[in-house]
């Protein structure tokens, strides 16, 4: 025996911390990343997280080899890399943060109780990195409602899984609740009379097409939004694929699906999740981004999306959640002209409460549209799902979603002030859409209290970029709003335990 680390018989999840001077680029922070999981014959896809000191967050070339890398980044306040053990290190380090080595203790820090470093740090001029693995899983079954720890995010969970239980009160699903409108229901059931005739989708394109001023060889309805994901995944070719997260995770599990690598571009709590100049990179020549995104709620500036739009790119933005917002201002559902292929995908489900139905559309360029329409199944939108689609990008619907997406801002401003007053939670960035995304210690925990208390809420943990203390939250009205506010109070570490 030489002496020399080994790895493990399987090769671990590795957290990786990283020391760096001002200004380190991110060339010389996968330099020493690289250096570090090559002595233990690891590679980069083992790294699930990277971890530094807080103040050092917004560099420039650290966050770009966080993006590299495709994986979140973590910063932890001098005080707590303090707190670390770890032996050995520089001096000097040690007088100006409190700790000999910061890539050690942040990848202990990251990584959680009962975590130990797998080697000792590898230095470059200016950085230094670390690889810390986490404890190995507990091994009793999950607690309610699907919880796994310790697992990369799983991108097949969906809020639905949540509310499989009777008797919660759903915080999980974004569907507006009190749907659909009797109206709908009844025009849906007339059309059961028709069911022996095979679907004709002509009225249906054609009032999709007059609501976004598009012609109809620009519309492609489909059995649903994710449909659409599965269609542009079959369809398209690309070189480099970047999904922007956290978001909807179905894209990217198209895209793995379909034998594509999917690069991520991971939005920071730090920076509301916005969408900051040049994260995206030039080369990608597929990008998907939501909007207002799904699970954060953040609206992105319809002229900051229009940017990311190249000759040679497909720029899909999905845009499920855009009714939610009043008058749809940062909509390119009706921007045409735009250098590439602009996709643009729209949901019913949300604000009609057709789930079940299964029914969306598509805007894009029509040569792309044809190709899309080709890897389609004969008939894929059924004939009281086409009525829907018809109905309801009408004037008078339109008008009725209107409506109800400013009393859902109304409501989401009273949910926003009550979790202003519990202790613990935050909400970073802007929430414009349907649902809140909060950040709070403890938060699997306080979500099985919840459910004990009758209350559903959807975890964070799937999204890529988040971890186990984040929750989605659905707007309510008010009053089922405060129900629930008072049982997440109780439901706190520490509150009447």
């Amino acid at each position: 025996m030489d002496g020399a680390p080994h790895p493990p018989a399987r090769a671990p999840r590795v957290v990786l911390g990283l020391g760096l001077r001002r200004g380190t680029p991110a060339a010389e922070l996968l330099r020493a990343a690289d250096a570090a999981l090559a002595a233990l014959g690891l590679d980069r896809t083992a790294v699930i997280r990277v971890a530094t000191l807080d103040s050092k967050l917004f560099e420039p070339g650290l966050c770009a080899a966080a993006r590299e890398l495709g994986v979140p980044l973590s910063g932890h306040p001098a005080a707590v890399l303090a707190a670390v053990p770890v032996a050995g290190g520089s001096a000097r380090v040690a007088a100006a943060v409190g700790t000999p080595s910061v890539a050690e203790a942040a990848a202990l820090a990251s990584a959680g109780p009962g975590a130990r470093l797998l080697a000792p740090r590898t230095a470059t001029a200016s950085a230094t990195a670390a690889l810390a693995v986490p404890p190995p899983p507990p091994a009793p079954a999950p607690p309610p409602g699907g919880q796994q720890v310790n697992q990369q995010p799983d991108l097949r969970h969906h809020g639905d899984a949540e509310v499989r239980s009777a008797g919660l009160v759903d915080l999980a699903v974004n569907v507006r609740t009190g749907t659909p409108p009797a109206w709908l229901r009844e025009r849906l059931a007339a059309t059961l009379t028709d069911l022996a005739a095979y679907p004709d989708g002509a009225a249906a394109r054609a009032a999709v097409a007059a609501r976004h001023g598009r012609p109809v060889g620009e519309v492609l309805l489909t059995a649903g939004a994710a449909e659409a994901f599965v269609l542009l995944a079959r369809v398209l070719r690309p070189r480099r694929a970047v999904v922007v997260h956290p978001q909807f995770t179905e894209p990217e599990a198209a895209l793995r699906d379909a034998g594509h690598t999917v690069h991520r571009v991971l939005l920071t709590p730090e920076r509301g999740f916005r969408l900051p100049p040049g994260a995206v990179p030039e080369d990608a020549d597929l990008v998907v981004v939501g909007n207002p995104t799904n699970p954060t709620s953040v609206l992105h500036p319809a002229a900051a999306l229009a940017e990311l739009a190249r000759p040679g790119r497909t720029l899909v933005v999905d845009e499920a959640f855009m009714d939610t917002d009043p008058g749809e201002p940062q909509s390119l559902a009706a921007v045409r002209g735009l250098p590439g292929d602009v996709v643009v995908l729209r949901s019913l489900t949300k604000t009609w409460g057709l789930a079940g139905l299964r029914v969306g559309y598509l805007l894009a360029p029509a040569p792309l549209v044809s190709a899309l329409a080709a890897a389609q199944p004969l008939w894929p939108v059924s004939t009281p799902a086409l009525a829907a689609a018809e109905l309801c990008s009408g004037p008078a619907a339109l008008a009725e979603a209107d409506r109800a997406a400013r009393t859902t801002a109304a409501h989401r401003a009273h949910l926003l002030a009550g979790l202003a007053a519990v202790p613990g939670v935050r909400v970073h960035g802007t929430p414009a859409a349907s649902f809140v995304l909060v950040h709070l210690a403890g938060a699997a925990a306080v979500r099985t209290r919840l459910r004990e208390a009758g209350y559903a809420v959807r975890r964070g943990d799937t999204f890529p970029g988040l971890g186990p203390d984040w929750l989605r939250i659905a707007v309510r009205d008010p009053a089922t709003t405060d129900a629930f506010l008072s049982a997440l109070r109780a439901a706190l570490p520490g509150a009447g335990r």
